[in-house]
């Protein structure tokens, strides 16, 4: 099939529209390099804002409480939206259009809402906030990301894959784990590295839900940046992007290899 040619104008528009999104990130990237420490002009190259970045423990403790809080959520909304999305797309029960009506409202939502809801669901609990409330917090706006996307995986499964594997002699529980899981391994990641972005990035809810000495990643640069916006803060937004990037790249790979085979 020959080729249609893109039109000059329709290329036009799409850099354009790349470079209002991104742009603004390369400026910040090229100045985390500037020696200048006002941040106004560009004044020279420098690596000293990411070796006071690294010696920073402020800003080391709340990267370890973000990765801590990112791996146990995404492990859980993993879990427990993998077996949502099953439910969904498999079964018929009592309730289910409103489970499914309902699996939509954290992502529709304004998040500043979601948060005041948690806010009071702990205050009523009266459940001291910290990590624990923060992680519980994004396993909750997290589980209906997951299971989404891990049920667009569904849309496409075979089932007669699982009765093939029935018919010789396999039990429901070794069909799942040795038929149905491997397929749908490549939706299960990309939900899984999805949840863990947006755990990583959240910063309206773990406004609401945070206590003292829990403070995380995206909480620690916003009060960086309520002083000045200084080559330290550009460094650290600068690797906490590309750390970004880099998951959503293998999630999108991900995504297309299982939609290859």
């Amino acid at each position: 099939m020959n080729e249609r040619r893109v039109s000059p104008w329709l290329r036009a528009y799409a850099i354009a529209a790349y470079a209002y999104i991104y742009l603004p990130i390369l400026v910040l990237m090229i100045f985390s390099f500037n020696s200048q420490k006002l941040n106004v002009r560009w004044e020279g190259f420098t690596l000293q804002w990411y070796d006071t970045l690294f010696k920073d423990q402020a800003v080391l403790e709340a990267t370890r409480n973000t990765l801590l809080i990112a791996a146990i959520s995404t492990l859980a909304a993993t879990i427990i939206g993998t077996l949502a999305a099953l439910a969904l797309q498999r079964y018929r029960f009592p309730g289910y259009i409103f489970a499914e009506s309902f699996l939509y409202i954290p992502v529709i939502i304004p998040e500043v809402v979601m948060g005041i809801a948690l806010l009071a669901l702990f205050s009523t609990l009266r459940a001291r906030l910290g990590l624990t409330t923060i992680t519980l917090a994004h396993i909750a706006f997290m589980i209906p990301f997951v299971t989404l996307v891990v049920r667009a995986r569904l849309h496409g499964f075979d089932k007669s894959i699982e009765e093939a594997a029935m018919d010789l002699g396999a039990n429901e529980v070794v069909t799942f784990w040795r038929v149905t899981l491997p397929t749908i391994l490549p939706g299960v990641l990309s939900g899984a590295l999805l949840a863990f972005t947006l755990s990583l990035d959240d910063y309206v809810i773990t406004y609401f839900t945070a206590g003292p000495g829990s403070t995380t990643l995206p909480l620690r640069v916003f009060s960086m940046v309520r002083h000045a916006v200084t080559p330290e803060v550009n460094a650290l937004s600068t690797l906490w992007v590309l750390t970004v990037f880099v998951l959503l790249g293998i999630g999108q790979i991900l995504q297309r290899r299982g939609t290859q085979k």
